[in-house]
């Protein structure tokens, strides 16, 4: 297990599209310390997910884990998720807005989400979940699922005036965030 290398902004394997892993692949050792590689990377980094091509792997593999974490108090609790090929569906055409940022751009900004998304993924056995999440956490994953499909958030933002650096973010713009995604999650429970 190590922390690796977080790639920015920039690097080409952030705007491509990562290849599905096969069963046999799933459980291979390789896979498996890359997974370890990526939850150490996300944790090391505090960050609410990671996705492999972050670390520049190719792959589609995402975890997200938000259990107590200082960059975003107002996120709802996500236990530690392993998703292998994971599908994200939405189920409605509700939408909200959230201010997001990256550990591989250097900004936050305001993107548009569905509120309700149907999640299909392989976890790092190999088991298939099918889920529904709502909220923060549906927004969660699409942004990482976004990443697999070599998208970056910055590409999604809905007013190119809403970016900031998270410094300036922290200064101007976190407290009414925080005082309306808070309403928001009290609201959709997650």
């Amino acid at each position: 297990m190590a922390v690796r290398t977080i790639l920015s902004i920039g690097h080409p394997v952030l705007r491509s599209a990562t290849r599905r892993l096969t069963d046999d692949e799933i459980t291979s050792p390789e896979v498996q310390d890359l997974i370890d590689d990526m939850v150490d990377t996300m944790r090391h980094a505090r960050g609410a997910g990671i996705a492999a091509n972050q670390i520049g792997e190719p792959v589609r593999v995402a975890v997200l884990e938000v259990t107590d974490n200082p960059r975003y108090p107002y996120k709802p609790q996500i236990p530690l998720t392993v998703a292998v090929n994971p599908v994200v569906e939405p189920i409605d055409n509700e939408v909200f807005v959230n201010n997001e940022g990256c550990l591989s751009v250097p900004l936050r900004g305001e993107v548009e989400r569905y509120v309700n998304v149907r999640v299909r993924y392989e976890d790092r056995s190999g088991n298939h979940h099918d889920e529904v999440v709502r909220g923060l956490t549906a927004a969660t994953w699409q942004h990482e699922c976004d990443h697999l499909d070599g998208v970056l958030f910055v590409d999604r933002v809905v007013d190119p005036a809403t970016l900031s650096t998270w410094e300036e973010f922290e200064a101007h713009h976190r407290d009414e965030f925080v005082e309306r995604i808070t309403a928001f999650v009290e609201r959709v429970g997650s």
